[in-house]
């Protein structure tokens, strides 16, 4: 465990831009990241997962903390559910695909998502349908100032559209070590409500679909609009679908009757954000080597040299423009350092 000096932090975010770490060291378990921490109380510190949420606008003037813990294992199960207890540092699609190998359903439409586990609650991160918080059990965290491990259950996290405690009371206080999920090892609620799914699956004349069917759905559909990001830096979605009250939002859909939403309670609806950045006209604008995917508006990429600051200029732009054009502010949902 070498503390290196200087450290680029290109390969260690998805969107593969060149900013430096003051300082840089790796830990492999809980015992490491305890020693790292009483060692360098007195350093600023950056906590750093996959990387796959974050865009670096400068260099990172502190000590990050690269949590690489790895390993799974099961602690409890009974004939209808497993309970699967993973370290924060392995590869989330590879957990997925895992826990599929061993017919473990709930993960199975959040197939390849960028990003390590032990990020994954922090966001409650979701897609097709489901979200991180429909399987959760709890997960433990180390805290920065004493070292002591908490764990949290799934009340405990608060967790919201791409929010939890993590990014709001206890932001920057714990460092998540491991996450506890709860899945199926029998009658799999296969869930296909997300319209492009069930259109996957009937090109391949799929009519009772096992959980590989759907990963297998959810990875061609990802495939087909989001690039990877080993030739293409980008952070996946970029920013949220913002969310409108249903009387806020019946004025601006006498406006523009034509714009797409979804019902996400009795008071309020979801507006696709990719939706409303493609009618501003950015999809698949370049400026530079920064730009918007040609395939999918959400998704701000890098061409090869970009800065952090032209990727955050872009998405200032799109902001304006969709303010100006609709009176909706989207957000991101990347963190911005």
């Amino acid at each position: 465990m070498e503390i290196l000096h200087n450290f680029s932090l290109k390969k260690h975010n998805t969107f593969g831009i060149e900013a430096k770490a003051k300082q840089f060291v790796a830990v492999q378990n809980a015992v490491e990241l305890k020693s790292v921490l009483e060692q360098n109380k007195s350093e600023k510190k950056f906590i750093l997962g996959g990387g796959s949420n974050m865009l670096l606008t400068q260099d990172i003037n502190a000590l990050v903390i690269h949590i690489d813990l790895k390993g799974k294992k099961i602690i409890k199960e009974d004939d209808d559910c497993v309970w699967v207890e993973c370290q924060a540092g392995e590869s989330w699609h590879e957990f997925v695909l895992w826990t599929i190998d061993q017919d473990f359903g709930g993960l199975e439409n959040m197939s390849l998502i960028p990003g390590n586990v032990g990020t994954t609650p922090v966001q409650n991160i979701g897609a097709y349908g489901t979200e991180i918080k429909d399987t959760f059990v709890s997960c433990d965290a180390m805290t920065i100032e004493n070292q002591q491990i908490k764990s949290f259950t799934k009340e405990e996290c608060h967790f919201g559209y791409r929010e939890s405690i993590f990014k709001n009371e206890v932001k920057d206080q714990y460092i998540i070590t491991s996450v506890v999920f709860k899945l199926t090892k029998r009658n799999h609620k296969i869930n296909t409500s997300y319209g492009d799914i069930l259109g996957e699956l009937e090109k391949k004349n799929i009519k009772n679909p096992t959980l590989k069917d759907i990963s297998n759905a959810v990875i061609t559909i990802r495939q087909s609009k989001l690039p990877d990001p080993k030739e293409l830096g980008n952070s996946g979605s970029f920013f949220k679908n913002p969310i409108l009250l249903k009387t806020d939002f019946e004025k601006i859909h006498q406006q523009f009757p034509e714009m797409k939403f979804y019902d996400v309670s009795e008071t309020e609806v979801k507006i696709p954000a990719g939706w409303l950045i493609e009618q501003a006209g950015f999809k698949g604008k370049r400026f530079g080597d920064a730009g918007i995917h040609k395939n999918q508006a959400l998704v701000l990429v890098n061409y090869g040299n970009a800065t952090g600051q032209e990727i955050l200029a872009i998405s200032k732009n799109i902001q304006d423009t969709v303010f100006k054009n609709f009176g909706i502010h989207i957000e991101a949902e990347v963190n911005v350092i």
